[in-house]
């Protein structure tokens, strides 16, 4: 497949996302007028705590966002083409072939009954139109990339044979099949132990590079998209409260939350001494309620910086001093 770059430099362009799910308790207001753009060649870290919007965010790009959510507003642009506006028939021809996804959880996320080499050979067959034999050569092949031993013989397995490190290495040999522009890894290694979770990190990296693509990398840890992501997003309630390189969210982080995220992370760099003195926190108070949002900021009533102007205005995104490093805060 030839790779092409959109003329305005962004492979990817969401404007305005919302996404609401109608439920008997109520309207979920999941997505809140998201803004977010990816570089070609570029990896984006989508951070934020479970009901965040991060992984719903992801899923839209493929127009997956389960029942009873739905795409109220925005666009999502994807190499020049608004992906909002396209049919099921048409994204069915995208899913796979330009835009992969790598799904939290492998064991659900591969097909019980059939084998590895039926599943992901399938793929080859319907998207690239190769034949059989053609098809289950280039999966072998792609096992092997992603350190899979004997590929030959796994095309022969069923999932439940393979350990759950394996799986997700299935699954991200099928992600790369037809050598998508972009990647979407939502929690990739989280129900990993943790030798393999660096494994799997290392692996998706170096395919990265080799392949040229875009990732957009969703998780709750900071610590995971450290050695990474370019940029990142961080999200809360559904809205985003701040995007800046990696460097200027680890260095200079402007927002309380991603503040208070990057005192939930180990530091390695720490003294015994000073990890003493200073015990990991954890973010104070819980999740909202997206039936019910908070008024103004969203964070404000877990935030140490509120006062009262924060739980009646709406905050919206600005740039700080450091260009391309916006923030989403009254107090900025």
């Amino acid at each position: 497949m030839t790779q092409t770059t959109p003329q305005n430099d962004y492979l990817l362009e969401v404007s305005g996302l919302k996404i609401h799910f109608f439920t008997g308790a109520g309207i979920v207001q999941a997505v809140d007028g998201v803004d977010f753009d990816l570089a070609a060649g570029e990896t984006l870290g989508l951070v934020g705590e479970s009901g965040s919007g991060k992984t719903i965010s992801s899923l839209a790009l493929l127009k997956l966002v389960p029942r009873p959510g739905k795409i109220l507003a925005g666009s999502i642009r994807f190499d020049n083409e608004d992906l909002i506006q396209k049919s099921e028939s048409d994204m069915i021809k995208i899913r796979g072939k330009r835009i992969a996804m790598i799904f939290q959880n492998p064991a659900f996320s591969l097909n019980p009954i059939y084998s590895i080499g039926n599943q992901l050979g399938e793929i080859l067959m319907w998207h690239e139109k190769m034949n059989r034999r053609d098809a289950f050569d280039r999966v072998a092949e792609l096992l092997n990339l992603v350190g899979i031993t004997d590929p030959g013989g796994r095309l022969r397995q069923f999932p439940h044979e393979l350990s759950g490190g394996m799986k997700q290495r299935v699954c991200i040999a099928r992600a790369l099949l037809c050598k998508p522009l972009l990647v979407l890894a939502d929690e990739p290694t989280t129900n990993l132990d943790v030798t393999i979770q660096a494994q799997i990190l290392q692996l998706l990296s170096e395919l990265r590079d080799r392949f040229n693509m875009s990732m957009i990398l969703v998780t709750h840890d900071l610590g995971v998209v450290a050695n990474m992501a370019d940029r990142i997003t961080v999200m809360y309630g559904g809205r985003i409260c701040e995007t800046a390189t990696t460097e200027q969210i680890f260095n200079n982080p402007q927002h309380p939350y991603t503040k208070a995220l990057l005192e939930t992370i180990p530091r390695v760099d720490q003294s015994y001494s000073e990890v003493d003195n200073k015990r990991l926190t954890v973010v104070p108070g819980r999740i909202p309620n997206l039936i019910t949002p908070p008024t103004g900021c969203r964070f404000h009533p877990r935030c140490v910086e509120a006062d009262g102007d924060c739980a009646l205005i709406k905050p919206e995104l600005k740039e700080t001093k450091e260009p391309g490093h916006v923030v989403s805060c009254l107090k900025r």
